[in-house]
């Protein structure tokens, strides 16, 4: 019951690449950067529904969008940041918080579970080109 109850006051979510949420742990793409980021602004802008990009810093990585729902009208924030990780792989990570107060009952995760998706399929991802720091052996050897 409890899980629901979260659901009630829970208005935002963000990527951790230890969660337990498969959708909540962003990616780490061996990728180039200016590809994913790329990528990551035609997704935000417009390529899922009711999305728009109000700010964007490709020397910071930074993106700033809106998620608009259509039909019910509320609105998210969501904060994408693509940036190097320590081994110079392309990392992204994700926040998405909702503008009204009480919970969203899991928007904010789907947020975030639909923006990865939807970049994983503009950046046509093969096999291999997203890494499991938590999992994959070059980050178990770097720590």
């Amino acid at each position: 019951m409890s899980g629901l109850l979260d659901k009630l006051y829970e208005n935002q979510a963000r990527t951790d690449q230890e969660s337990e949420d498969p959708r909540l742990r962003g990616r780490t793409y061996t990728i180039p950067f200016e590809d994913v980021w790329q990528a990551s602004m035609r997704v935000g802008g417009g390529g899922l529904l009711g999305w728009s990009i109000g700010r964007a810093d490709d020397q910071r990585g930074v993106i700033e969008a809106l998620a608009k729902t259509p039909i019910l009208g509320s609105e998210a924030d969501i904060h994408i940041q693509v940036g190097l990780d320590h081994l110079g792989q392309t990392r992204v990570d994700v926040s998405a918080a909702s503008r009204q107060e009480k919970g969203d009952w899991g928007r904010s995760k789907r947020l975030i579970g639909r923006f990865i998706r939807a970049l994983d399929g503009e950046l046509t991802v093969q096999p291999g080109q997203v890494l499991d720091p938590t999992r994959h052996p070059v980050y178990r050897q770097a720590t």
